[in-house]
């Protein structure tokens, strides 16, 4: 530390406490080279266009379900794209994280990334960052083409409802990459890493309704243990805080749902809110510390 330094830490403490400008600086540089190559490679344009052919044929679908012809406007097809949200942004925030770090090693190019005057926590909320950015993109792209159909066909809009979706599917998207990062640097190899991601979302697809089912049956739980047996799960509490947020109701998931909603109230925003972080928050804490005691090789 500088005499300089020295000085402003005894002036004013609270200087010391933020982070130098040069972690922020090469944080940002990694997050930007990440999102270059990101956005440059197929993964980004195939999720891209699947996700926005998909939202078209929900709209689609839900309007043919209610006796209509064409696509259905914003209300129909912000309930139908919750569950094909549920499907698609886990998978590509849980796979895109899980070979970020793990492919760079198996590469060779994480050891010499590693020799570089950066940290390894700089390296690892870098490419967090910039796949972070990439997420936002692919999901803001896929949900805004899909809204720039509609409204070219004339549909009834409300352009706020696809626009909270939006950012609750980026919340869902940034908890999956913090855990999608912490099997990458578990991982060795790059294959293995996104297989593991694989498995994981297939675990945590199936136990968001099925498990919930079981368990009530098998244990029989009170309705309190189910509410918070849901909130584990953070792709069950995405469900739930989007149907909360279109319908103010969670009377569609039964007497659990019931309960949440007249225990609570507008309380479960918070609630959802306070879960998807700590599960963020955790992994990408866990992954932090995994990964600053491994090898890069």
């Amino acid at each position: 530390m500088t005499a300089l330094s020295q000085a402003a830490c005894t002036t004013s403490p609270r200087a010391c406490d933020a982070p130098p400008p040069g972690m922020i600086r090469n944080t940002l540089t990694i997050a930007g080279r990440e999102l270059r190559e990101s956005i440059r490679s197929r993964w980004f344009v195939l999720y891209t266009l699947a996700f926005a052919a998909l939202g078209l044929a929900v709209s689609y679908v839900s309007a043919t379900g209610a006796g209509g012809a064409g696509l259905s406007g914003f209300g129909r097809t912000t309930a139908g794209l919750v569950n094909l949200v549920l499907l698609v942004v886990p998978l590509m925030a849980l796979t895109s994280g899980a070979g970020s770090i793990a492919s760079d090693r198996e590469r060779g190019m994480l050891q010499y990334l590693l020799a570089q005057p950066v940290s390894r926590w700089e390296v690892l909320l870098g490419k967090f960052v910039g796949l972070a950015g990439t997420l936002l993109a692919c999901i803001c792209l896929g949900m805004g083409a899909c809204a720039a159909v509609l409204a070219w066909k004339g549909q009834a809009t409300r352009p706020e409802s696809i626009i909270w979706l939006a950012g609750l599917s980026f919340s869902l998207a940034l908890c999956m990459l913090s855990i999608g990062m912490l099997i990458s640097v578990l991982a060795r190899k790059a294959a293995v890493a996104v297989g593991t991601a694989i498995f994981v979302w297939l675990m945590l697809v199936f136990v968001t309704d099925l498990g919930l089912m079981a368990g009530a049956m098998a244990m029989r739980l009170r309705i309190e243990e189910l509410f918070a047996l849901s909130l584990v799960n953070p792709l069950q509490v995405f469900k739930m805080w989007s149907l909360f947020s279109v319908e103010a109701s969670l009377d569609v998931l039964g007497p659990a749902g019931l309960y949440a909603t007249e225990e609570h109230g507008q309380r479960l925003h918070l609630i959802f809110a306070g879960c998807t972080a700590a599960w963020g928050l955790a992994a990408l804490a866990a992954a932090g510390v995994v990964f600053s005691r491994r090898s890069p090789c």
